[in-house]
């Protein structure tokens, strides 16, 4: 009888269980405990390993791992004993087990059922209490737990960064559809935010379009590790030919592409809302994330335009890739970080201006911040001045800038800015000694925001959901890259209409009085930035944007407003040099197997281009630089995605910062000097500097000092100034990392003399006197002959 006990209740046991489990797959509903990945709790739904049916293992699993939790609540208030301490220690294990991921669920599940079985005892006890009736109340676990897990969930979702389709870090062979129209609209061409050409039906269209229209399509995205998927996003398609969406859409999971399980809402299969509009994205969050390796888009609903709507769609897809412990071959993997340790993330107004008092604290004996203007709603436009005499223009020394976020929503270029004040900060603070040089002889100034209310506005959206246009004009409306004056037009029209060639002008265009009239539709940005361009003298500088992966420089306009045309500047050959420095350098450009990011492909170009060749773009900052101003510049796409995760940001970082610099070294690359009064070694400025075979001329600043960017090369350099005779000379630029001096000491003319000792009271020596006598006979004589010549012509014409 002693021996027949035990095996009866082990038997009344497992029959109890049994009835229990039984009672419970029908309407235990409750998911996953969240697990713990990279310190983030999340309700995760597995999936198993390939030839496992998921219908007969997805209940077992929800119903031991939830029921092992709310058992383990109440044994944590039992006496402590030795028949208290058994079923905590088999919890904790099966604790552990959890935790090790979701590939050996199905091989657990026998265990799961051993620890559910005791523990099925233990439950009786708590029952007989009567002070502690909650232990016992199952059912309002339940509701709880949904609402707890939905929150996790979203949490989740805003962490866990986007794959990387926008980004291109998901390349075209993780994507695969069920079918396709052609190759302009196949699975490569379903990113988020991707742009079509122009001509409709080439290989560059704007979304991945199926070729049937029924329910059965889909789009797959292969995460290539066992990835948490936690949200989705939509785009329709982008084309001005054609008007197609999906509305609504399912979501399918798999490990192996065999077998597949549904994104769930409860006990059915979830829909999610797509898109009303073909260029607003749309988010969704999964009720629970699920583990998997591949996910699917398969679209219920789309908009059908009467019989021509097509399935298309731009997606971007949110997951946190998990740690792959049999992974051997760890530092094969591509790297997510940067060995600087700068503020990897994307700072708003507040955060930006106390980054760069940061920076200032930091270093202030090479920093200065200044502000050039206001924004339409009075945000101040920030800019941070790095040399070893912040604040003051010294003689000889070049100044530099670096321009950025003149689309707000075209981010990475603000925030390069600001690593790079804070990278400069700190490595001169260690003593690089390329840092040094570049602090000691160059004068830099950054802007990281030129359109700071345009910012404010993506930013409130965030990555991935501002869309490719929100941000990018000003609060006005005003697209700051063709606000500047138009002095193209001014120039081309002198060209056509002047007959005498020496009195046209090829530099220093003044600004037209229309321009500059309070009633013209200028953004009060954009009169800021002008303003600074003319009080300080820049020699060199480059205008940050976002969107494709290139460098442009000038002309952008093209000379009669065709749509694309190449109009090359005097300095092609340095504004060649000048883009490849940046473009040959930067990680990404000079990388021969990346694809293109939109509808060209700038590789053919070496990731340079002709701006004006590219599209047209009347009044552009660049071209206003370079005709109103002594200052070279360059427009650089960073890159794919205008507005990059803060996840991504360490490696854009690790792609530019090489390009950062070598650009701003460039300026010590041609001809610098000095023009000078012979007689009072005093500095001449707005002398007119000249390059022999080069249209194009630059002018002295007010100490007398210029700055002549070139290629290296022989060069015949001729130096005038009102009031002065001539001078010429031969310069040589070589390859070295520094500029060729060449100093200009000019010679008073006769009637300058005069003009200065008489405006101090002087009397002229008898010696300038005979030489002014002698130039004004010689003009005389020369009018004469002129006039003599034309009455003579004039008789000969009555005669004839």
């Amino acid at each position: 009888m002693a021996a027949f006990l035990p095996i009866s209740l082990l038997i009344f046991s497992a029959c109890g269980f049994f009835v229990f489990v039984c009672g419970q797959l029908t309407d235990f509903t409750l998911p996953v405990k969240p697990t713990v990945v990279s310190g983030v709790d999340v309700a995760t739904e597995s999936l198993f390993s390939a030839g496992t049916s998921n219908a007969s293992e997805v209940p077992t699993t929800e119903f031991t791992t939830s029921y092992r939790k709310s058992t383990a609540e109440t044994t944590t208030e039992r006496p402590t004993g030795k028949e208290g301490q058994k079923p905590v220690r088999k919890v904790l294990k099966m604790e552990k087990e959890d935790d090790e991921g979701p590939l050996k669920l199905a091989k657990r599940s026998t265990r799961s059922l051993t620890v559910a079985k005791k523990l099925k005892n233990v439950l009786k006890k708590p029952k007989v209490i009567p002070k502690k009736p909650k232990v016992t109340k199952t059912p309002k676990p339940e509701i709880k737990k949904v609402k707890h897990h939905q929150s996790a969930a979203t949490k989740t979702a805003s962490q866990c960064p986007p794959l990387g389709l926008e980004s291109l870090r998901v390349k075209d062979a993780q994507l695969r559809a069920s079918s396709y129209k052609r190759r302009g609209l196949g699975p490569h061409r379903g990113r988020l935010n991707i742009q079509s050409g122009i001509d409709d039906g080439d290989i560059y269209d704007g979304a991945w379009c199926a070729r049937y229209k029924d329910k059965n399509q889909w789009l797959e995205v292969d995460a290539q590790k066992l990835t948490r998927f936690t949200g989705a996003i939509l785009q329709g398609r982008n084309s001005i030919w054609s008007w197609d969406m999906v509305q609504t859409y399912k979501v399918q999971f798999s490990n192996d592409t065999l077998l597949w399980k549904p994104c769930m809402n409860g006990s059915k299969e979830a829909i999610f809302e797509g898109n009303q509009d073909t260029e607003t994205p749309v988010l969704s969050l999964f009720d629970r994330p699920a583990v998997a390796r591949y996910i699917r888009i398969n679209p219920q609903t789309w908009y059908q335009n009467g019989t021509e709507g097509d399935i298309c769609l731009r997606a971007e897809v949110l997951g946190c890739t998990l740690p792959d412990p049999s992974n051997v071959y760890a530092w094969q993997t591509e790297p997510t970080e940067s060995r600087d340790k700068l503020d990897f993330k994307h700072h708003n107004y507040k955060e930006m201006r106390k980054l760069m008092k940061s920076v200032h604290d930091e270093c202030p004996n090479i920093t200065r911040i200044y502000s050039i203007g206001k924004s339409y709603k009075d945000l101040k436009l920030y800019v941070m001045e790095i040399s070893d005499n912040p604040g003051k223009h010294e003689l000889g020394e070049p100044e530099f800038r670096y321009v950025a976020g003149m689309h707000g929503n075209e981010v990475l270029g603000r925030e390069l800015l600001l690593n790079l004040m804070q990278y400069m900060c700190q490595e001169y603070k260690r003593g690089n000694q390329r840092i040094v040089h570049l602090v000691k002889e160059t004068r830099i100034h950054l802007l990281p925001s030129m359109n700071p209310d345009g910012y404010e506005m993506a930013f409130k959206k965030g990555s991935e959901l501002a869309g490719w246009a929100l941000g990018r004009y000003s609060y006005e409306g005003i697209d700051m890259n063709h606000n500047f004056a138009d002095l193209n037009s001014v120039m081309w029209t002198a060209i056509e209409l002047e007959t005498d060639q020496s009195k046209l002008i090829n530099h220093y265009f003044p600004i037209p009085e229309q321009y500059t009239s309070e009633e013209a539709f200028v953004a009060p940005e954009t009169r800021a930035v002008i303003s600074w361009m003319q009080n300080i003298p820049f020699a060199l500088g480059a205008n940050l944007h976002g969107g494709e992966l290139v460098v442009t420089y000038p002309y952008d306009m093209t000379r009669d407003w065709a749509p694309r045309e190449h109009t090359p500047t005097p300095d092609e050959s340095f504004f060649r040099w000048l883009a490849a420095a940046y473009a040959s350098t930067n990680q990404v450009m000079s990388n021969p197997d990346r694809r293109p990011c939109h509808n060209k492909d700038f590789l053919r170009y070496n990731n340079i281009i002709n701006g004006a060749d590219w599209h047209n773009v009347p009044g552009s900052m660049n071209d206003f630089s370079y005709l109103h101003t002594n200052c070279f510049e360059v427009t650089v796409e960073l890159s794919c995605d205008k507005f990059p995760h803060a996840s991504e940001l360490p490696i854009e970082w690790e792609n530019n910062r090489e390009s950062l610099l070598v650009y701003m070294e460039q300026i010590h690359r041609g001809i610098k000097g000095v023009i000078r009064d012979k007689d009072t070694g005093v500095g001449i400025a707005d002398a007119i500097i000249k390059v022999e075979d080069i249209d194009h001329h630059i002018r002295s600043v007010a100490d007398g000092d210029f700055w002549r960017l070139l290629n290296p090369g022989e060069y015949r350099l001729t130096v005038s100034a009102e009031g002065y005779f001539p001078s010429s000379r031969t310069c040589y630029v070589m390859y070295d990392h520094f500029p060729t001096i060449c100093d200009f000491n000019l010679t008073k003319t006769p009637r300058r003399k005069a003009k200065d000792i008489l405006a101090k009271g002087g009397k002229l020596p008898k010696d300038l006197q005979l030489l002014l006598r002698q130039q004004r006979m010689r003009k005389l004589r020369v009018t004469t002959k002129a006039i003599n010549q034309r009455r003579a012509a004039a008789k000969r014409a009555k005669r004839v």
